[in-house]
C-alpha cells in the first residue's frame, strides 16, 4: 500500500489528464441519475428497515427478560446483536450521511438522528463526513487511516512501538464504539498539549462525549438488566455480549473497505489543486468492495459497496448495489482495478497488511548468500528454473 507517487508501477500513469476529467463527467453523471429516480421505494426501503431494527431490539429484550434460561439468552442476544448492526450501519451511518434528507422527514435526518453508540452524531460527522470523505486516504488529513495508531503504509517510518499495532488493532475492534469516541475528539492529540487539553471547544466535545457514554453505559449496563429482575445479572451478559459482536462486525467491515492489499494511499501534496475528476480517482483507488448477497450487504449498512459509498457518500443505500456494475465496467474501461472479494478474503488481507506494518520494511533481512566452492568430483549441471509466488495469484 505505498503511496501512489512511490510505487515503481503507478496504477494511473496510462491516463490523461482528459481521461481523469471525462471519468468525473460520467460519475457526475451517474450520480445525477439517481438522484432523479429517487421516490417511494426508496422512502419505503428506510422505514422498512428502521421498523424491522426497532422490532429486532424490543423483542431481544423481551425475550432478555428470561435470560436466566440458555435459549432465551441465545435468541434475545442473538436480536440484539443484529439490531445494534442494523441501526448503527445500515440506519445511523447512512442517515447521519444525509442519504435519506431529501425525504423531509425530521425523524429520519442527519440533523436529527442520534445514534445507538458511544460517540456523538455531530462530533462523529465532522471527522467522518467532513474529514475522512474529503482526505480519503491521504496520510496525515484522514484520520481513518490507521486511527492514529497504527502504521498504514511502507512509506511512513518505522518505530519499535509499532511491533504492538495487532494488539492495538484487536483492543480497538473490542472496544471499537469507544475508539471511534476517542478518534473523533482526537483524544491522544488534545491531551498531549496542556493548550489543547485546556482549550473550551475541546472540553465541551469530551464532556459531550463523557455525558454520551454515560447514558449508553446506563441504558445497557444498569437500566435494561435491573428492568430483567432475577435475570439481570444474564442480561448484563447479554447486553456486553451483543456490543462486543457489534464492535467486532463494524470494525471488520470497516477494515474490509479501506485496508485489503490493492487499497492506494496518498501523500499530502497530491490533493493540491486536485479537480472533480482526480477526487473521484482518489475514491475509486482508495477503497475496497465486500462480494456476497443482499444479506450481507445490509449488515453491513451496503459498506460492502465501499467503492460506490465513496464516490456517492449521500446517495440512498438500497441504490449501491444497483450502480455497482456500472462503476465497475467504468474501472474497466479506464484500466483501473476494481478491488473486491469475499468477507474472510479480505478480513485476512486487511490483518496480514496490519501485521506486516508492524514490522520494518526490511524485515526479514535477507540473508548474503556465499556461492558453493565446487569439487574435482562435481559434474556441473544446468541450473533450475526459479519458481516464483506472485501476489495475489
Amino acid at each position: 500500500m505505498t503511496t501512489i507517487q512511490k510505487q515503481d508501477h503507478n496504477p494511473i500513469a496510462h491516463l490523461t489528464a482528459e481521461d481523469v476529467e471525462n471519468l468525473g463527467r460520467e460519475l457526475d453523471a451517474l450520480r445525477e441519475k439517481v438522484i432523479a429516480s429517487r421516490g417511494a421505494s426508496d422512502a419505503a426501503y428506510i422505514r422498512k428497515v428502521i421498523k424491522t431494527q426497532r422490532a429486532l431490539e424490543m423483542g431481544g429484550r423481551a425475550v432478555l427478560l428470561a435470560s436466566r434460561y440458555k435459549p432465551a439468552w441465545f435468541v434475545g442476544t442473538a436480536a440484539l446483536a443484529v439490531a445494534k448492526i442494523l441501526e448503527n450501519m445500515e440506519i445511523g451511518h447512512n442517515v447521519m450521511h444525509g442519504q435519506w434528507d431529501w425525504m423531509r422527514d425530521p425523524k429520519i435526518h442527519s440533523t436529527t438522528w442520534e445514534w445507538d453508540h458511544a460517540s456523538p452524531a455531530d462530533q462523529w460527522k465532522h471527522s467522518h463526513n467532513e474529514l475522512h470523505h474529503t482526505y480519503t486516504n491521504v496520510l496525515g488529513k484522514d484520520n481513518d487511516l490507521g486511527y492514529g495508531i497504527m502504521r498504514v503504509d511502507e512509506g511512513q517510518k518505522w518505530y519499535p512501538a509499532h511491533l504492538g499495532q495487532p494488539l492495538w488493532n484487536l483492543i480497538n475492534a473490542i472496544f471499537f464504539q469507544y475508539g471511534i469516541a476517542a478518534y473523533d475528539l482526537e483524544l491522544g492529540k488534545n491531551l498531549s498539549s496542556k493548550k489543547r487539553r485546556n482549550d473550551p471547544g475541546f472540553r465541551e466535545r469530551l464532556s459531550a462525549t463523557l455525558r454520551k457514554v454515560r447514558r449508553q453505559a446506563a441504558k445497557d449496563y444498569l437500566v435494561h438488566p435491573l428492568l430483567s429482575g432475577p435475570s439481570a445479572p444474564t442480561t448484563l451478559a447479554a447486553n456486553l455480549t451483543a456490543n462486543l459482536i457489534r464492535n467486532l462486525w463494524t470494525h471488520s467491515v470497516i477494515m474490509c473497505g479501506h485496508f485489503p492489499e490493492g487499497v492506494e494511499t496518498f501523500e499530502r501534496t497530491s490533493i493540491e489543486g486536485e479537480t472533480r475528476g482526480e477526487w473521484y480517482l482518489r475514491q475509486m483507488l482508495g477503497s475496497a468492495n465486500i462480494s456476497g448477497g443482499p444479506l450481507m450487504h445490509i449488515m453491513t449498512g451496503n459498506l460492502s459497496f465501499q467503492v460506490e459509498h465513496h464516490l456517492f457518500p449521500d446517495l440512498p443505500s438500497n441504490r449501491y448495489q444497483e450502480i455497482a456494475p456500472v462503476v465497475r465496467n467504468l474501472f474497466e474501461r479506464y484500466g483501473l482495478t476494481y478491488t473486491t472479494g469475499s468477507l474472510p478474503k479480505q478480513v485476512a488481507s486487511a490483518w496480514r497488511k496490519v501485521i506486516r506494518l508492524a514490522l520494518p520494511n526490511d524485515f526479514p533481512a535477507k540473508r548474503p548468500t556465499t556461492a558453493p566452492r565446487p569439487t574435482p568430483a562435481a559434474t556441473p549441471r544446468a541450473a533450475e528454473p526459479v519458481r516464483v509466488a506472485v501476489a495475489g495469484a
